[in-house]
């Protein structure tokens, strides 16, 4: 054996050890937030990256940082077991593995991902950790149209990888190949430590790049693994705002296909955001054009009309939600109905056929089972009991300009259209309240309860008209 070829090392056995490169500055962005907290669906690009290397197997990770390290740090602060560390400066993709060598362990594998490539698939990463398992270095591989601008992978005749050669060295046929390098690796942890610490920065930029380690492998003999990503939009990178709103569309295509395939109609998968995380019963209904952000979750039969926006909140079996309704922090139980143009601020609570319609606007309130404020109303602070009906124009004055008060209606209570309850104030059970009434006492259960100025008809009035300009 050649005294420079190092024998094939054993298969590694321990934990899988995910590496994410995280430290760029992202200045095409123009952003003052760090390139990998940029939202996509939502969530920062990051978290993606994140999620996708937990889903593999019981992954730790290790995040690479630099511009913008302290943000980083703070934005994940709350993940359990993730540990950073920082890349200053940044010297390449090699010198940013470099830095997380320390807190690599020898045994297992290692696979190296990056915090702006939000798209790749677990299940496209598994051939890269089944070839790292078995003592060899696998790299992420795409086919491109064009793939101006990427390194190349040269193959032998019968497939193997030979090289990567990085667009601006390669010649005229290799400028041909249109298989291109992702920087996605995996290998045996042991042997990445050795590699990425001779590598050397004799190139144009000065900067140590990983995928020299492909070199490095072969002159020890290691097999390396080409491993061709069934889909290249996966391994998209952001770079840019134009960037970040196509993989935007592809991310939320990804959603809409999700739901589908669980059995939720959607009207237009093409016109629906889900910025968080969106779960269904059967036999829901989506219309076009709605935004759903944070943790929503829709029971069976739930319909939604276009062009609302639900956020972190729950909507119980039968219910319905008419268009342009907004829904913000809210629990609704079964067969509510909701807008068109309503408003349910954090907080809310609805009982069991509830009814709140156009216009109509309820904030930390409780509405009980078959109560309704059907339109242009305000209910604030307010403890609605069961069956009662809030009549047009209906508002619950619950703000002094210091203190928030509170308002409680019992059971059975009508109340009539441009009432006013200045809170804190009860209206008693089957009580009903006139229409115009300005109430600032408890109004008695069972009693019609009027405050209204008394009706007057002045003859001899003459209305004020306008004085002539000349």
């Amino acid at each position: 054996m050649n005294a420079s070829v190092r024998a094939p090392s054993p298969a590694p056995s321990g934990p899988l050890q995910v590496v994410i490169l995280a430290a760029g500055k992202g200045t095409r962005m123009r952003s003052r937030l760090p390139k990998v907290l940029q939202p996509l669906a939502g969530r920062p690009l990051l978290a993606h990256v994140l999620d996708t290397a937990h889903e593999l197997r019981d992954a730790r990770c290790v995040v690479v940082v630099g511009h913008g390290a302290q943000q980083v740090r703070e934005a994940f602060a709350a993940q359990p077991g993730l540990r950073f560390c920082e890349q200053s400066p940044q010297l390449g993709t090699g010198h940013a593995v470099q830095q997380a060598c320390p807190q690599i362990d020898d045994a297992g594998i290692v696979l190296v991902l990056y915090g702006d490539v939000p798209l790749v698939r677990a299940q496209t990463l598994q051939p890269l950790l089944d070839a790292a398992e078995s003592g060899a270095l696998a790299v992420l591989t795409a086919r491109l149209p064009d793939p101006s601008g990427y390194g190349r992978i040269v193959r032998d005749p019968e497939g193997r990888l030979l090289r990567i050669v990085e667009h601006k060295d390669a010649d005229a046929r290799e400028r041909t190949i249109d298989e291109v390098n992702s920087g996605i690796l995996a290998a045996p942890a042991q042997a990445l430590k050795r590699w990425v610490w001779q590598l050397r920065n004799h190139n144009a930029q000065q900067e140590y790049y990983l995928t020299d380690v492909v070199q490095l492998a072969q002159a020890e003999g290691l097999a390396v693994h080409g491993v061709l990503a069934p889909d290249a939009e996966e391994l998209l990178g952001v770079n840019d705002r134009l960037q970040l709103a196509q993989i935007e569309r592809q991310a939320q295509r990804r959603q809409a296909e999700r739901l589908m395939r669980e059995g939720v109609t959607l009207l237009d998968p093409q016109r629906i955001d889900v910025r968080g995380e969106l779960r269904c019963g059967q036999d829901v209904r989506i219309d076009v054009g709605c935004v759903f952000e944070g943790r929503v979750e829709l029971g069976d039969d739930v319909v939604v009309g276009p062009h609302c926006v639900l956020r972190d909140c729950s909507i119980g079996a039968g219910s319905r939600i008419e268009a342009f309704s907004h829904v913000d922090g809210a629990r609704c139980a079964e067969g509510v109905r909701i807008g068109p143009y309503a408003r349910l601020r954090p907080g809310s609570e609805l009982a069991r056929e509830v009814h709140v319609g156009n216009f109509t606007e309820v904030k930390n309130s409780t509405l009980g089972e078959g109560s309704k404020a059907n339109h242009l109303s305000y209910v604030g602070d307010a403890s609605v009991g069961a069956r009662v009906n809030i009549g047009a124009g209906t508002i619950t004055c619950n703000y002094d300009g210091a203190a928030k008060h509170r308002t409680v209606i019992e059971d059975d209570v009508f109340i009539g259209s441009d009432t006013q309850l200045v809170a804190p104030v009860r209206v008693g059970r089957g009580a009903t309240l006139g229409a115009g009434t300005t109430l600032t006492l408890d109004a008695p259960a069972g009693k019609l309860t009027l405050s209204r100025a008394r009706q007057l008809s002045i003859d001899g009035w003459q209305r004020p008209t306008k004085k002539s300009s000349n």
